[in-house]
Parts: C-alpha cells; structure tokens; sequence
C-alpha cells in the first residue's frame, strides 16, 4: 500500500477524508485497567446489594456482600455456599475497584513506563464488566466519591436531552483522573460500546415501558410485543448473540439508526471535550470501540469525522478478531484501518497467534523459519505508519492471562481458555521453565513492530484462564493474599502464594524503559537477519540512522553459541547488552554471543 504522511489534518482524496496516524500512538505502551478490579481506592463508594439489579443473574440476592479483595479466588465466601457454584457466583461477585485506585496508582504506571491507558467501560451499569450500559453520559456511580447523590442527578435530568446533563461527582473525578494522567505525558482512551447497550438503558426502558408509543421504539429490533391479557412477557427483542442482557441497537440503511447516531455524537463530545470550549485538552484522548466488526463501517466513518473534528489527535482502536471462532479464523483487519478512513489501529490478536505458536507451544510448535514467514505476512499487509500504531494484545479481559497460557500450551489462541472450557486445564502459576517462555514472548511484544499492551497485574505475574478468571484483583505490594488452594470443581491443585513477583516487575519495568528510550525500537525499521530452525535461534535489527539494535531469542531448551558478522555494521567497533550493561567487542570479523536455553539478548551499537 503506498505510504501517504499527514499533519494530521484531514485531507479530501478521491471524495473520502483521509487521517493521519497521531505519532503519540506509534510510540505508546498501553496498560489496559479492568477498573471494578485494579484498585479499591475509597471503601465508601463500594457497591451495595441493590447495584446488581439488572445484571445477570437475576436471582433475588439476600445475603450478598463485597468479596475480600485478598482472598483466595476459587474459594466461596460464606454468603456464596449455598449458591450455584463458582462460575454462578463468580458474576455477583464485586471487589469495589473505583476510579480513585486508578488516580492513586498513576505515580506506579508511570514508574513501570506506561504512556497511554485503555480503560474498560466505565459507564453506569449494573454489571462487573460494564458492557452493559444503562446510560453514555455518566460515569458509574460507584466509581465516583457520592453514589446517592449521583442518583439524585441522574433523576433531574432527561437523558435524551444534552441541555439537562449535569456533571456528577463520579463524571467529575473522571475528569479529574483524565487531568492527572495528562500531568504526567499519559494519555488515556475509553471503551466505546456502540453496538449494544444494556437492559436497563434508559431508551430500552422507555420502550418496554410506554410499548409502541415510546419515541424510542426504532433504537431496537422489536420481535414481539407483550400481550397485557396474558400472564406471560411476551416481549422479545434483538439482543447481542442472542442475550437478553445486551439489546442491540437497530441498524438503519447500513449505519445505526439516525437518532442514535445523534445521542452517540453527543456522547462523544461530551467525553472528548467536557467544558466544550474547543480545547480537548481536558477530555480523552480517544476510543477502544467494542465488537467493531458488528457495526457498519459506514457508522465508524462517520465516527472518525466527529472524533478528529474535536481532536485531530485522537485515536480510535476497533475490537475486530474473530472471523469464524470455531475455525480459528481471525479478520483481516485491512478494511477498518485501511488509509485512515476508519480506525487507526485494531487489537492486534493476529500477531499474537504465531508468537504463541513459536515461542510457548510443543507438540504445534512452529519452525523460526515459519514464525519468521507469519509475521513478515501480517507486516507486509500495511505500511510503517499504520503498523506501529496497532495495539499488540498478548492478553485481556476476553483471554486467558499469559501465565496461564504459558502452563496450558498447544490450544488455538482464546480456545478451551480455562477450566470451565476444559477440565483438565491447569489453574496454577507457571513454574520457572514456563517463566522462561513467557519472558521471550514478552519481549517479542515489546521489540516488534506495534505499540505493546500490559493487562493490568501482568506485570506482577498474574495468572487466570479466561473470563472471569482473568478479571482476578490485582495484586500490590501492600496488600497480603491468601494462597490459592481452591479449585471451582473440587478437583486436587498445588498451593499457590499470591504475592508481587518482584523479579518479573523488575524485567517488565527495564524492558519497558528500553522500548522508551531508543527510537529505534519504536519507530525504527524492523527485519529478521537470522534464523536457524535446527538451533532455533532468531535474530532481528531494528534500525533509525545511526541507532542500531540486535535482538537475539534462543528459542530451544539448550545453550547456543551464535555468531553475527559484524561486516553488516563497518562502523561499529563495539556492542552493549541493554539489559545488564555487558560489552561485547568485534573479534575475527564476528559478534559472539552465548545463550542459554531460553535466553535473550538486547544488543546496541556503541
């Protein structure tokens, strides 16, 4: 594709607006929060009883209580025994994460080297996860430092009308949190979720309510209407993959519905603008637009003019994935974040794939030589610009963690992710040899080409399988956890100690600070120079002017002896290992290198 550099003004080409990527966005290290779960900075916002109302499953709850921040995961409480079991239980549970934690731990982000932060949603909902909204326009109440009077704000207001908005105590603190993460050069998107809502979203209520008479009725594909005369609830509507807890939106003429298009673009400015002064400098920095694939193109086009009219430096990062799940089909993400029309970037789980099939698997371990011919295939798609901004996801809340990954090897990437998926799948930490796979693909991640994206508590060694394990609370050096002994089926584990791995902090944290500071990783050429499939060994260069880095992966469970000849580089008389300050100088013309079994080297020219 033919490369076209912008000064991130949109440009008329052949009738379409073209965009730039933002540059920020090439040179970004993304840390996604799960807030309900990252940390529990006021005690007195936490939810009650009465917040789950609405929120699968809806079974009359009597004895409820926030669960112990420090406790053992798969362990019921003494309020949960009773119940249906783990994964019944495990969707009631909330730890009372809020957005003052995230404020307080801002100074820790920044110390681990995070530039950028993508929040999972945070609107009014009554569930743990939020993707399904009762309202765009307020922050979750229990977020924010006054839940009742929040509410009191919320039933003054009509939400279809932008001129009765107030800003509640949560909104404000939401603003607050935008302010401080600006303070220290961070910039921060938010989870947009256009293509559902949830069952208790103001408009939906409107119309179960007031029926064909509400001015809502054409947000939502109506089924089939109650019948008063009868005792059963008739009523039946499109929701996402069919569940009733996730109404869709209607789609109109190949983009949502006009009047829901009007109430998005104020949500989008509200968000990205608040004071609405023409300054976005107190708003977000962009959008993380869920199920992106599941809304017309023709609606994210209209999208991305709003959003870069209000902040030509925003960035929008569409969730397209899974093509055919069952067959391990991922999308060619090619025409969302083809010449700027749609997003700059998409979750990069395609990378992802090959690495986990290189680097972790066995028995469907793939050759260096494979893995090389995979990647370069994914890089060859899209030009430099659009490459670096793609949001390189090893992990998130829909994946089971990388430690876990790493312990449960040879699966389709997200395919049978966790216990409940797969009996037999082992809910412990991995051990040190594991450690040792799980680093490689870290770093892979953080010299490839692409901005890298931590899950919140990666780096302190977090394990879980897929949802909801992966949502676990995250872990902090002040807090003293149970160990992990439990099992949701009873089945005989390992004890687990759940602490701070402080050695893995220390790798991710100095890995980081490389990627941070040498441009020639960030935004600098990228090749594989040598592979051997026999050794199974792979070194690469990236490479800007002068600035050269050789990244050198011993991939096999034995010490190699490599050898890099130094005539590629006739200027170069010396090399530094980055990571431990180690020189190694020029001898017969080569570069000499010994790697242990799983080992790594980050060298740069002197």
């Amino acid at each position: 594709m033919k490369k076209i550099i912008f000064l991130f003004i949109p440009l008329i080409i052949f009738g379409q607006q073209k965009y730039s990527v933002p540059d920020w966005s090439k040179e970004a290290v993304w840390y996604q929060i799960f807030p309900e779960r990252f940390r529990n900075g006021d005690t007195s916002n936490d939810p009650t009883i009465e917040t789950l109302t609405g929120s699968w499953p809806h079974d009359e709850q009597k004895n409820w209580k926030v669960s112990p921040w420090t406790s053992d995961w798969y362990k019921l409480q003494p309020w949960e025994v009773d119940r249906k079991g783990f994964y019944y239980q495990a969707q009631l549970r909330r730890y009372g994460g809020d957005l003052q934690g995230i404020i307080d731990k801002l100074d820790y982000l920044q110390k681990l080297g995070v530039t950028s932060i993508y929040l999972n949603p945070i609107f009014e909902s009554p569930s743990l996860h939020k993707y399904d909204a009762k309202m765009y326009h307020h922050v979750e109440n229990n977020f924010g430092p006054d839940p009742e009077g929040d509410k009191i704000i919320w039933e003054n207001e009509d939400p279809s009308s932008p001129s009765t908005w107030k800003w509640t105590s949560a909104d404000k603190l939401f603003l607050k949190l935008i302010q401080e993460s600006h303070k220290r050069n961070m910039k921060i998107i938010i989870d947009g979720v256009f293509n559902h809502c949830g069952m208790t979203f103001w408009a939906f209520e409107d119309v179960k309510k007031n029926g064909i008479n509400s001015k809502f009725i054409d947000w939502f594909t109506i089924k089939k209407w109650d019948d008063p005369s009868t005792t059963k609830n008739e009523f039946e509507y499109e929701g996402w993959y069919g569940i009733k807890e996730l109404p869709e939106l209607k789609e109109v003429d190949g983009t949502l519905e006009k009047s829901i298009r009007g109430h998005i673009h104020q949500i989008v400015k509200r968000w990205m603008d608040p004071n609405n002064d023409g300054n976005p400098e107190d708003g977000i920095d962009g959008w993380r637009l869920d199920v992106a694939e599941m809304v017309p193109i023709k609606f994210w086009k209209e999208f991305r003019s709003w959003t870069r009219e209000i902040n030509p430096n925003s960035f929008l990062v569409g969730e397209v994935w899974w093509e055919d799940w069952k067959n391990n089909k991922m999308f060619d993400p090619t025409p969302w974040i083809k010449d700027g029309e749609v997003f700059d970037a998409v979750m990069n789980y395609r990378l992802t794939a090959p690495m986990l099939n290189y680097f972790n698997d066995n028995k469907s371990k793939i050759t260096a030589s494979k893995f090389v011919s995979e990647i370069e295939k994914i890089y060859s798609q899209f030009s430099a610009d659009v490459l670096q901004a793609q949001m390189n996801t090893l992990e998130s809340h829909d994946t089971d963690r990388l430690s876990s990954i790493v312990v449960n090897p040879d699966r389709w990437f997200d395919h049978d992710a966790s216990v409940s998926q797969k009996k037999d799948y082992e809910v412990r930490k991995p051990n040190t040899e594991e450690i040792k796979k799980q680093k490689l693909i870290i770093l892979f991640q953080m010299i490839c080409v692409g901005s890298p994206t931590v899950y919140y508590g990666a780096e302190t060694g977090m394990w879980g399988g897929d949802d909801p394990d992966e949502r676990k609370p995250m872990l902090w050096k002040d807090l003293v956890y149970e160990n992990e002994i439990s099992h949701p089926f009873n089945i005989e584990r390992q004890k687990d100690s759940v602490f701070v791995n402080e050695e893995f902090l220390q790798f991710y944290t100095k890995i980081i600070s490389i990627r941070n500071n040498y441009e020639a990783i960030k935004t600098g050429s990228f090749k594989f120079i040598k592979w051997d499939d026999q050794k199974d060994i792979l070194i690469v260069e990236r490479k800007l002017n002068n600035e050269v880095l050789l990244i050198a992966f011993n991939n096999s469970n034995s010490e190699q002896n490599i050898s890099l000849p130094a005539s590629s580089y006739k200027n170069i008389s010396s090399w530094i290992d980055l990571y431990d300050n180690k020189k190694f100088e020029i001898k017969n013309g080569n570069i000499n290198i010994i790697l242990d079994g799983k080992g790594w080297i980050i060298l740069k020219s002197l």
